[in-house]
């Protein structure tokens, strides 16, 4: 059997979730995926390794390597919570470099992309602001470097439309210039699950095409394009406005189905009708078509997203802090942050 996701129309960024659509169209486990699944101290991670171009091309998503890192209390604001994620992003970075043949000298430019000026869109540059950067040190003054740290670099190259050059242009001049071996690069996503936005942290190794959570398809940040690994780290800030209202209608068939457990037979089918037979991508075909003639198909984002933003940024930059850098200690990391 074969399916593209493509005509699902569902717009998400997590390759969890394009796994989880293509099982449901597929019924059953898609062949050329292969999943491990931690959970410990309410922090969920899930390896997934996409092996062929046939689950390449069922899942939407390329060859490669992906971990997902699920943590639906970061929304509690719990400093304590924060800390051990950074600590387990930390440890599954380190791991996921040593499985990609990163060794641990290798040269970095971490990439920063996003409008800072856009609150949903500045994980990038927020993250830039507060990693740790050492490459001016062994430019400068080499022999004063302590053991345990890299050579780090870090930019925030803006958007297209405030500096009228494609991040990609920027990055290649920059890879072109200063040699890194390796290029991590951080950008805001889009979720279909409301529930998985500002909670969730994507590592791929597959590179990263700056837009692409909101429709804009333009020239990536790739080995291909590039010549050097570039690892992509993502959090998904924003769900379109149609996949928002196709949720609610999953929320409410669960909501009167158990209400029809307790007593009250049909009650789903009563209330909402023939959408009870469509299918997820039927039913999201017919929100979009609705919403889009209108300019209603909005991207949405929490309300609270100024705090969320500024929370995950310090939870990735902590994280690359420690796993780039062996003298960073645990115990003091939050001082890399500020």
């Amino acid at each position: 059997m074969n399916l593209d996701l493509r005509d699902y129309s569902v717009r998400t960024d997590l390759a969890v979730e394009s796994k989880e659509m293509a099982e449901t169209a597929y019924g059953g486990p898609v062949p050329g995926l292969n999943e491990q699944i931690d959970e410990h101290d309410g922090i969920k991670i899930t390896r997934l390794d996409v092996t062929n171009e046939a689950a390449s091309r069922q899942i939407g998503k390329m060859v490669g390597h992906y971990i997902t890192i699920e943590v639906p209390g970061l929304r509690s604001q719990d400093s304590d919570l924060q800390e051990k994620v950074s600590a387990a992003f930390a440890k599954e970075f380190g791991l996921f470099l040593n499985k990609i043949g990163v060794h641990e000298n290798a040269k970095v430019l971490i990439v920063g992309l996003g409008n800072w000026n856009v609150t949903p869109d500045a994980l990038g540059p927020l993250v830039v602001e507060n990693a740790l950067v050492t490459r001016h040190y062994f430019e400068l003054a080499p022999d004063q470097v302590s053991p345990g740290y890299r050579e780090v670099s870090a930019i925030a190259p803006g958007v297209l439309g405030i500096t009228g050059i494609e991040s990609s242009e920027v990055v290649q001049g920059i890879v072109e210039r200063t040699k890194p071996d390796l290029i991590i690069a951080i950008d805001a996503l889009a979720s279909r699950s409301l529930e998985r936005v500002n909670t969730t942290i994507q590592i791929a190794d597959i590179g990263i095409h700056p837009g692409s959570g909101i429709g804009n398809k333009r020239r990536g940040l790739t080995k291909e394009i590039l010549g050097v690994p570039c690892i992509a780290i993502g959090v998904p800030t924003v769900c379109y406005a149609s996949t928002i209202v196709n949720n609610v209608f999953d929320l409410m068939k669960t909501h009167f189905d158990q209400e029809s457990d307790e007593g009250q037979p049909g009650q789903t089918k009563q209330i909402l009708g023939l959408l009870t037979e469509l299918s997820e991508g039927e039913r999201l075909g017919l929100v979009k078509e609705v919403l889009e003639p209108l300019g209603h198909d909005l991207i949405v984002t929490p309300k609270e997203i100024d705090e969320f933003i500024e929370d995950i940024a310090n939870v990735i930059a902590s994280g690359l802090n420690l796993a780039l850098h062996e003298a960073v200690n645990p115990d003091n990391v939050a001082t890399y942050t500020h």
